[in-house]
């Protein structure tokens, strides 16, 4: 059972959301929230699996409801989807700086909430290409302070590899035919190279892969 915490300050779309998230079998919405502050108080009291968060909200917003849950070794298994009605704008690209696994239009079509959720709930990637260009577009455009490459330090050859796929928004079956390994090897590279990055998720490994230069905009 997938457990889901709606964070958001219009009752319309959380109503909206549990209506139609309530009609799966293995999906469980296990608490509500009107700002990020009460949210983050109910991601600690009922550490659900995902958690859906508006991005602008009175009190508390989603960056910084987000990045809480991020901090927060206890919330390590919270997952955290970004809820926006303005696309690919600056307030949602901090907000995978600051720990999202990924961020959904509202607009958003029935199938591509539920798979969202189920992809999030996993762990695995919400890093669709299209975000990913938009990822990349953002460095384009505005290009922030670059991290130093002794960050990558730790990683073998391999893992930087993989993390540089990662960052062209391939999937852990696109990295092993890339890479001519098992899929299973392809997230094991994956999954060590998020550990020793300290990052909790691909978006975060798609930032940090563009912030140190393993992966240079219009470069592929």
């Amino acid at each position: 059972m997938i457990r889901v915490l709606l964070v958001d300050d219009q009752p319309l779309i959380r109503s909206g959301f549990r209506a139609l998230l309530d009609l799966e079998d293995d999906i469980q919405i296990v608490a509500e929230a009107p700002d990020g502050e009460e949210g983050l108080a109910l991601a600690q009291e009922h550490l659900p699996d995902v958690a859906l968060i508006d991005i602008r909200m009175p009190v508390m917003d989603g960056i910084e409801a987000t990045r809480r849950i991020a901090a927060d070794p206890a919330l390590a298994g919270v997952h955290v989807v970004i809820l926006t009605n303005y696309g690919m704008d600056e307030y949602v690209f901090e907000a995978l700086r600051a720990g999202a696994a990924g961020f959904l239009v509202k607009d958003i079509v029935p199938e591509d909430l539920l798979h969202a959720v189920r992809v999030a709930a996993r762990g695995d990637a919400l890093l669709a290409p299209s975000l990913t260009r938009k990822l990349i577009q953002r460095y384009v455009d505005q290009p922030l302070p670059t991290a130093t490459d002794g960050v990558l330090a730790e990683l073998t050859g391999r893992e930087r590899e993989a993390v540089a796929l990662v960052a062209q928004g391939l999937s852990n079956d696109q990295i092993a035919d890339r890479m001519v390994i098992s899929p299973m090897t392809a997230k094991t590279h994956v999954n060590r190279a998020m550990t020793k990055l300290r990052t909790r998720d691909r978006a975060q490994l798609v930032v940090l892969a563009y912030e140190t230069g393993l992966v240079v905009p219009n470069s592929r």
